[in-house]
């Protein structure tokens, strides 16, 4: 029984093990992280256990608690962590029938003696991961997501509203085609359009991504990602990166220029792209949930593209060094009410 740690300088050897993983999607590839540690998200990192009858991966990205505003002249560098999904959806994948107890007691172990205070989880919906780690994390069920079914053209047909329907035709006789692509100018026009959106919806600085994450996804997942966009009279006015991989299509960033919204380019935009992955081999197109896990807006929009079906969206929580993670909420003096965790980040 052995458990392997790998970071993205080892990314052949890393991806070799994410793809002899019968379930796996894109977000455990380490050409997938690399971006989001370009964007300061942490230090992208593999574990992988074999043992007797099971094995499995997780991919954390890896936060030095000292780089948090509040703690940088409170804790000294390297000396206290925390780890974090991916950005998107993650998890503990397993395979095999053997006892899953080994496993997270040599995780556990290693968290511990490497000073991991806490992990946080956001499993995926679609892989329904969230049920191998339980009871060893505390799993939560928050809201529905809405995936796709890419089975058949027809039966993507089928799962739409009528209301949907009729918004993509709108689009269509409106004159706005769908081209999808993979070069370096189309990302630049993706990133204005996006970053248009995030200021009309007053985004966290958080959600602007510099030019570092959009080559890092160009060069580092070049077989995974593609823009589909909409284009009216040769302007475009809606772009979305789709990321895929193993079967699973992901809408994983989007934007459109306000201006246009009335005339659907997003709805048919999702929709093509939707009928490319079933006519190329791919499952399931998943398009997230509502802000916060709420069926808000957001969620009503995604929900439009498949009436019959939702998927469980989980988080799972994990404290490793109670005593630092008590100590460092009281430093912080964070309510303990306060539904975040871990609650020292709050």
């Amino acid at each position: 029984m052995s458990l392997y740690v790998y970071t993205t300088e080892q990314s052949n050897k890393w991806d070799e093990i994410v793809r002899s993983f019968k379930s796996h999607d894109v977000y455990y590839l380490s050409g997938y992280v690399k971006a989001f540690q370009v964007h300061g998200d942490g230090q992208p990192l593999l574990f992988y256990y074999e043992g007797k009858d099971i094995r499995g991966i997780n991919v954390v990205m890896q936060r030095d608690i000292a780089e948090d505003t509040y703690f940088g002249d409170k804790i000294s560098r390297g000396t206290f962590f925390d780890f974090i999904t991916p950005y998107g959806y993650g998890g503990w994948l397993i395979e095999g029938e053997g006892n899953k107890e080994p496993l997270f007691e040599e995780y556990e172990q290693w968290c511990r003696t490497h000073n991991v205070v806490s992990e946080f989880v956001r499993y995926h919906p679609v892989l329904n991961n969230a049920e191998m780690s339980k009871p060893f994390y505390d799993v939560i069920a928050l809201g529905k997501t809405i995936a796709m079914d890419l089975s058949s053209p027809d039966i993507i047909f089928q799962n739409l509203t009528s209301q949907n329907r009729n918004k993509f035709r709108k689009a269509q006789k409106s004159g706005i085609n769908i081209y999808r692509g993979h070069y370096p100018e189309i990302y630049k026009i993706f990133k204005e359009i996006y970053n248009q959106t995030m200021d009309s919806d007053h985004a966290k600085a958080y959600y602007y991504f510099g030019d570092e994450f959009y080559e890092s996804i160009i060069n580092d997942l070049s077989d995974e990602a593609q823009i589909f966009w909409a284009e009216l009279d040769g302007k475009i006015i809606a772009a979305s990166i789709m990321i895929a991989a193993n079967g699973y299509m992901n809408y994983h960033l989007s934007g459109s220029l306000r201006e246009y919204q009335n005339l659907a380019p997003t709805n048919l935009l999702i929709y093509k792209a939707a009928i490319w992955g079933s006519l190329n081999g791919y499952k399931s197109l998943h398009l997230g949930g509502g802000v916060g896990s709420k069926e808000d807006s957001l969620y009503l929009f995604k929900s439009g593209f498949n009436r019959n079906d939702t998927k469980q969206f989980s988080i799972g929580k994990k404290i490793y060094l109670n005593d630092v993670y008590d100590d460092l909420v009281s430093m912080k003096n964070c309510d303990v009410a306060v539904n975040y965790f871990p609650q020292y980040r709050a």
